[in-house]
């Protein structure tokens, strides 16, 4: 602080210990507000949390109820899934393959796709393109999946059968494609902003190397986004394992225990939905085994998660 003397020079008085601007001084009423406002956050935060450990707690109970009369080892080995039958068995087998026989169709859809898309809105597109095309990309994930499933059911099965005339009305092929379909928003929306994401500089090295366009898209900022990029692959993954209406509507509601992506079958999430609309009573074993069933998937998204997890932090570039 400066003050001047007699003389007219300035001289410096130094503020007490408790002197303080009046503009940063604190008040009452801003210090209230801002605590409640953490408090809110906070509670949103627990929110989700109890709403998880409610979710983990709703599967672990029943599946403890449905394992108390079924094996685990013959849940995890056996090949038949025939709840509604006089003699019900409950091999996991069956769905799994499902799952995992859709899923993959979805990835070899969505992957090349996505990446392709992303590389493209990045790299090649002018603003006033990205601009409209990204909109209407992500328009698609807003879709609700019910939609997906019947135009697998009613467009792309029967464009398959003009291919392969032999093919099942009801099949993994044709909901796979459609699956991927679905989850290429979110492979090339995360991807895309993964690569816009590294920084100019990189770029114009590369060009000043004497690179093309393509060649400092795959060899510059494709690597530089790699842990990005991966992560849009996890999620999109996730994403396909856990999908419901899609199957349920154009795979068949048939658990065979096949990865023929030719053929019908029954997924994870499909048989939930079919016993959730009362196929079965409410307490009974087989009632009991859709919590076991979701109590599966969720280790396998879980397991997703962790990988997903491993691999940013293995490839995250800091720049």
């Amino acid at each position: 602080m400066q003050e001047n003397n007699s003389s007219g020079a300035a001289t410096l008085v130094p503020y007490g210990p408790l002197s303080v601007s009046d503009r940063l001084a604190k008040k009452a009423l801003r210090n209230f507000k801002e605590r409640v406002i953490e408090l809110l956050l906070l509670g949103a935060a627990f929110v989700s949390v109890l709403t998880t450990v409610g979710i983990i707690w709703v599967l672990v109970s029943e599946s403890v109820n449905f394992f108390r009369n079924v094996s685990i080892w013959s849940f995890l080995t056996d090949t038949m899934w025939t709840p509604l039958f006089a003699e019900p068995r409950y091999g996991i087998l069956p769905l799994l393959a499902g799952t995992l026989t859709t899923s993959a169709v979805a990835l070899v859809v969505a992957i090349p796709l996505g990446t392709t898309i992303a590389i493209y809105l990045s790299e090649f597109a002018r603003p006033s393109v990205r601009e409209v095309v990204k909109p209407f990309l992500e328009l698609l994930g807003g879709i609700p999946t019910i939609v997906y499933g019947y135009f697998a059911l009613m467009v792309v099965i029967p464009m398959l059968q003009l291919l392969m005339p032999e093919l099942s009305g009801f099949n993994m092929l044709g909901a796979g494609i459609v699956m991927g379909i679905a989850i290429i928003p979110y492979v090339s929306s995360l991807a895309e902003d993964a690569m816009r994401a590294v920084p100019m500089s990189m770029r114009e090295g590369s060009y000043a190397m004497g690179a093309t366009r393509l060649q400092t898209a795959f060899r510059v900022v494709f690597p530089a986004a790699l842990s990005g990029i991966l992560s849009a692959y996890i999620l999109g993954i996730s994403r396909a394992v856990g999908e419901t209406m899609i199957v349920a509507v154009a795979a068949g509601m048939q658990p065979n225990f096949t990865v023929n992506p030719l053929e019908p079958a029954q997924t994870i999430s499909a048989y939930i939905v079919q016993v959730a609309l009362g196929d079965l009573p409410h307490g009974s074993i087989g009632y009991q085994s859709i919590f076991a069933a979701g109590l599966s998937l969720m280790l396998m998204t879980l397991a997703l998660n962790l990988v997903g997890h491993v691999v940013r932090r293995r490839y995250r570039e800091a720049y």
